[in-house]
């Protein structure tokens, strides 16, 4: 799927011109430098969808659906702190869902924002539901989901 333009118009809190759209893989670079203070996450165009909302082209929220063999995981949710509380993640979120809507879509959601992607349409899960290249990813947690504050979640295929 060529990268197109989502939602456009509109403004910020700010003022600034809103655009959100999955990014084209050149401007991953953009992305990554947003990441790099979040979990030092990167953007890989080879397996890697990217969707950002921009205020006046500046990047300031993201979310990575990555492909593994088994499934796309959601990952990399993240808007910086002096952009927060404005819902921009919602809108990037809202932008991944529907382009991506094809697809089952597995993620590890943050205790405390399981109620955010629930309505989006993700359910919790049990661990072993989770395909295992998604779940090998969070190894270091030893099956103890709960004490790591993260929740295996699921969203079924379909808008």
């Amino acid at each position: 799927m060529t990268p197109g333009v989502l939602s456009r118009g509109g403004t910020g809190l700010e003022g600034g011109r809103l655009e959100v759209r999955e990014l084209r893989s050149a401007e991953f670079p953009r992305a990554d430098e947003v990441w790099r203070d979040y979990r030092g996450m990167t953007g890989d165009p080879a397996r890697d969808r990217i969707f950002a909302t921009l205020l006046a082209g500046q990047i300031v929220s993201l979310a990575r659906c990555r492909r593994h063999p088994e499934g796309l995981e959601v990952d990399g949710i993240f808007t910086p702190d002096n952009f927060r509380k404005r819902g921009y993640a919602h809108r990037t979120l809202a932008a991944l869902v529907m382009a991506c809507h094809n697809d089952d879509l597995y993620m590890y959601a943050v205790e405390g924002l399981a109620g955010f992607y629930a309505g989006f349409g993700f359910i919790s899960i049990p661990e072993r539901n989770l395909p295992s290249g998604i779940r090998e990813r969070y190894t270091w947690a030893a099956g103890n989901m709960e004490g790591a504050e993260v929740r295996p979640m699921f969203r079924r295929a379909g808008l």
